[in-house]
């Protein structure tokens, strides 16, 4: 096997700096970067990149269609393959312009990375996924036990995911100062919270009905009470894991007063209980989109409907639209029906009518 080339590596290390200084790109981002990189040197064999020629590019996009995902066994996406080679085109775009590389690489030759046409149509297009639907949710949360500090805890979470359509990082790290139980609203702060896009905004609570606005409310008051916990205290605390004293092993031992890591866990608490009640894995973010569906089924004017993106965090009301705003299935086959019927008319059309002719349209293109 091929060993790193140190040259590489230095000129690596400095687009890294790069990006991270200069592009402002978070670690998540360059971190993917230097995986793509790390690919195409494995197939090269860690061939000096100041010899790099188009042919390389070429066998490189036929082997990289032929690779499979280790967690599947199935040939990359189009996607990957995709998002791959527009990092490796970008390096060395920005290669050719480094000194010591500007006499031996050419501009043009970074553009061979390039899919087909046909092959990028493939990976941009938007398809539908599957997100739970509002009485699915309230469903689960009725079966979840809350026994234990960690079961009420668990149970909260995804009250608390429904109530506000919070993403998994920013559920791993909000606290209790950023909830306001009198306005009924969730601050997400970037300075302390992982929020998406580093972006401050405030949610008030989605009217979801149900028990979940009672179950955030009880668990809360069970912290400041009950544990005496503060505002810097995290709303959702890590599990607390000890050597048990029957068993001899790890195992949950209660609650911590740290944030989590990492989202690890709460994708497992959500698929734990959907499956307990017979339902499919449905992740931290097919919640928003069940609040998007919300939102079309409730907003009448266009000012309500641009209320309810903003509580997403969003700031258009295309966004909303285009990622959160698919009509279900059977919604769709209902409507297709009531217009072979000619039951539906464009006079007597609803907000949310508009709203899902606007994404039809707006699909087309």
């Amino acid at each position: 096997m091929s060993k790193p080339n140190p040259k590489n590596e230095r000129i690596k290390r400095t687009y890294f700096q790069y990006l991270k200084e200069a592009q402002r790109y978070s670690d998540d981002t360059v971190d993917a970067v230097a995986k793509a990189l790390n690919r195409f040197e494995v197939v090269s064999q860690f061939r000096d990149f100041a010899r790099f020629h188009r042919e390389q590019a070429v066998a490189f996009k036929k082997r990289l269609a032929e690779q499979t995902n280790e967690r599947t066994g199935l040939r990359l996406s189009k996607a990957t393959l995709n998002s791959t080679l527009k990092i490796l085109r970008s390096f060395f775009l920005w290669l050719a312009g480094q000194p010591g590389f500007k006499s031996r690489l050419h501009y043009s030759d970074a553009d061979y990375f390039n899919l087909s046409e046909k092959d990028v149509a493939v990976a941009r297009a938007v398809r539908g996924s599957a997100f739970p639907a509002m009485d699915q949710t309230h469903r689960v949360l009725a079966a979840m036990p809350a026994a234990t500090d960690i079961e009420r805890r668990n149970r909260a979470l995804i009250a608390f995911c429904l109530l506000t359509g919070a993403r998994a990082d920013a559920l791993a790290t909000v606290r209790l100062k950023h909830v306001d139980l009198d306005q009924g609203m969730l601050m997400n702060d970037a300075r302390d919270m992982r929020t998406k896009a580093s972006k401050t905004f405030p949610t008030w609570f989605f009217p979801v009905g149900g028990e979940a606005r009672e179950i955030v409310n009880e668990w809360i008051a069970y912290l400041r009470t009950s544990l005496n916990w503060t505002d810097a205290d995290p709303l959702f605390p890590a599990t607390k894991v000890a050597v048990g004293a029957v068993s001899r092993r790890f195992e949950a031992a209660g609650l911590t007063r740290d944030c989590w890591s990492n989202t690890t866990p709460i994708r497992q608490i959500f698929k734990a209980a959907f499956e307990k009640v017979g339902l499919p894995y449905f992740n931290p973010h097919s919640i928003r989109k069940t609040l998007g569906q919300l939102g079309e089924q409730l907003c009448r004017t266009p000012e309500e409907f641009k209320a309810w993106s903003q509580n997403l965090g969003h700031s258009g009301v295309l966004v909303t639209l285009t990622s959160y705003g698919e009509v279900a299935q059977s919604r769709q086959s209902e409507i297709i029906r009531d217009l072979m019927r000619g039951e539906t008319s464009a006079d007597d059309m609803t907000t949310e009518d508009l709203f899902r002719e606007l994404q039809k349209r707006l699909g087309r293109k």
